[in-house]
């Protein structure tokens, strides 16, 4: 019982307290040959409460009706041969399972929880997973072509009662210029040296590998830990790693390798097909003060030529930055788009924004980059809009998804009504009081 609730936060990528009681289990609906159980209702409502979201008399209506159409496409999607590969779903069920991983506090407590390896697990939920993915696939073919003219967003606008129109938050565009240093020869090879010099110390006994690790190491992920990285997936870290990863016998110390994060020495201690179990020390390029100051004053002095006309921000960036993308945008990873909501900004970003007006110009920022690479930079506020309620000439494209999705639910319930006529579909006495039930053409 509590291993299929389980299942169903493992689809979900979440993790959630289990229920304290059991439930006592029945089938509560059947599409063509598959059935539904009660827990698996119970097991996402209880998902939702934990969200924070409110729970009311109708959500376990509109919970069967979700479970009944996953089935309905599930079947159908079997029916007009939708590919999902065996590749594609091993794909997703590794992503799943280290998310999963992470949240209950690694691998191995994963692996404790349900006494069984990785691989287990895995062939348990491959069904699941690939039944998650033929649904997904088959909606994606009944609303995917799905799209909403301008005069369709304006009609689904125009009926939003006034009281129930979004409110949209401050919105701001930033561009960047980055300077980070140039790491030369001679600092490169004295890193490596540095940590030849560590690993010669751990290989003489001098120091263990978990002591050096704490003491030197500069991955502030593993070094608490004695360099340990717990079991990770071939692909979670750069190709660099893998390759010395599976090529190095277990229980040894590589030589001294680079990646885009510095230099590493690496120790395996257990490997499972995809999966490796170890160790690692990382030590960075070290930039000095020095260059860091002269770095700041390149930045000053790009500036003051922006500041004073000199040269244009698009040009200056095209001359001078070292990791920028096409006019500077610091595209926000999460939306895909230009624009960040100033209540979900990253911190370093609104801290050099939040007092620009448009146009203006931070002083240069020390900056690390995801690599941890150090530089400073010099943020544009390019733009900034003010909370509103959504409008058309401010926000079409938001109210644009609103109104596509609209027209997809009632695409979906026109394809449910039409395809439940020739499918067997029963729903226990539980649920047949259930508004959206009665188009699916139930045998009694």
């Amino acid at each position: 019982m509590i291993k299929k609730i389980i299942i169903i936060f493992l689809f979900n990528l979440l993790y959630y307290p289990l229920f304290s009681q059991e439930i006592i289990d029945k089938v509560v609906a059947v599409v063509g040959e598959r059935p539904i159980l009660y827990s698996e209702i119970q097991g996402q409502k209880l998902q939702i409460a934990q969200q924070g979201n409110e729970i009311d008399e109708n959500t376990d209506c509109l919970l069967i009706v979700e479970f009944m159409t996953q089935q309905l496409l599930i079947q159908q999607a079997e029916i007009d041969s939708l590919e999902v590969t065996e590749d594609m779903v091993k794909m997703e069920l590794d992503q799943r399972i280290q998310y999963f991983s992470n949240q209950v506090g690694g691998t191995e407590a994963l692996e404790d929880f349900y006494e069984k390896s990785i691989e287990e697990i895995k062939e348990e939920f491959f069904e699941q997973i690939e039944d998650k993915m033929k649904a997904q696939k088959m909606q994606q073919e009944i609303t995917g072509n799905i799209n909403a003219s301008p005069k369709e967003v304006m009609t689904f606008f125009r009926n939003i009662p006034f009281d129930s129109i979004p409110y949209i938050n401050s919105k701001v565009k930033i561009s960047q210029l980055v300077l980070a240093p140039e790491i030369t020869y001679e600092q490169k090879n004295y890193t490596k040296n540095k940590l030849r010099k560590i690993k010669n110390r751990i290989k003489s006994n001098e120091i263990s590998f978990s002591v050096a690790a704490e003491f030197y190491s500069n991955d502030p992920g593993s070094k608490a830990n004695g360099g340990n990285f717990g079991w990770v997936d071939r692909g979670d870290f750069v190709p660099e790693f893998d390759a010395i990863a599976y090529n190095i016998p277990l229980n040894t110390i590589s030589d001294v390798f680079e990646s885009p994060f510095g230099f590493h020495i690496l120790k395996v201690e257990k490997r499972r097909g995809e999966q490796y179990y170890g160790s690692h020390i990382l030590i960075k390029n070290e930039i000095s003060e020095l260059e860091l100051r002269v770095l700041k004053e390149r930045c000053d002095s790009i500036l003051s030529t922006v500041s004073q006309n000199k040269n244009s921000w698009e040009k200056a960036i095209v001359q001078n930055s070292t990791n920028s993308s096409p006019k500077g945008i610091i595209f926000n990873q999460s939306s895909g788009g230009m624009y960040w909501d100033m209540q979900n900004i990253d911190k370093s970003l609104f801290i050099g924004i939040n007092n620009l007006e448009i146009g203006e110009y931070s002083e240069p920022l020390y900056y690390e980059d995801e690599k941890g690479n150090m530089g400073f930079r010099i943020l544009k506020l390019e733009d900034r809009t003010k909370p509103h309620k959504a409008n058309l000439n401010d926000d079409y494209e938001f109210i644009k998804k609103y109104a596509v999705n609209e027209k997809q639910v009632k695409e979906m319930d026109k394809w449910v009504t039409k395809i439940a006529k020739n499918s067997y579909v029963k729903v226990d006495d539980l649920y047949k009081g259930c508004p959206k039930i009665s188009k699916w053409n139930l045998n009694f």
